[in-house]
């Protein structure tokens, strides 16, 4: 088994691509051991590696964040510790678990605004997540009120240096370009 890796914006977060499904549906995103104990055996034992913060699962990637050690000295164990999860046969999530994230969580907007809502969520879709997800994480819609859109950013996003930026000129200029309406982003957790 060959794993990938890849920079992030967030040097404090790679990316690693095993060259198989992750997982199929949604997302998953564990910022500590307690939260990934029950839910994600691969997880648990990623946690288990000292120094990592955080783990996210995507379709085909696994992102992790570190606090400590340099790359350098981390990325061995996170390998190793992916590699010996994948050619166990263990699942990526604990059976029954409910942690798993898709796109459709708890949303708030005006049924009146729901043309625009329609627009906001395609447009995130086919062009924002996809280049999102090549870094690592992910940005779902959380909301749409009086003209500012609300997004969750997960995986390397979250915590990025660089994730203001993102949200402020990237994807507000997007937004602001399709849907008039818009105003402005904000980041919610």
């Amino acid at each position: 088994m060959f794993i990938q890796t890849e920079a992030t914006p967030n040097p404090a977060t790679l990316k690693f691509l095993p060259g198989r499904e992750v997982l199929r549906d949604g997302t998953a995103d564990f910022r500590d051991a307690a939260a990934a104990r029950d839910a994600s055996p691969l997880a648990a034992h990623l946690f288990d590696i000292p120094g990592v913060t955080g783990v996210f699962f995507g379709y085909d990637f696994i992102t992790v964040t570190k606090d400590g050690p340099d790359w350098q000295h981390l990325k061995p164990a996170v390998l190793g510790t992916i590699m010996e999860h994948f050619m166990s046969g263990q699942p990526v999530m604990a059976a029954g678990s409910t942690d798993i994230e898709n796109a459709d969580g708890e949303e708030f907007y005006d049924k009146a605004d729901e043309e625009i809502v329609v627009t906001i969520k395609e447009l995130l879709d086919t062009r924002v997540r996809p280049a999102v997800a090549q870094d690592g994480g992910d940005i779902t819609f959380r909301g749409f009120e009086n003209g500012t859109v609300y997004l969750n950013m997960k995986g390397a996003c979250s915590g990025c240096p660089s994730s203001t930026a993102t949200l402020k000129h990237g994807i507000q200029n997007l937004l602001r370009h399709f849907v008039p309406e818009v105003q402005q982003v904000e980041q919610v957790s």
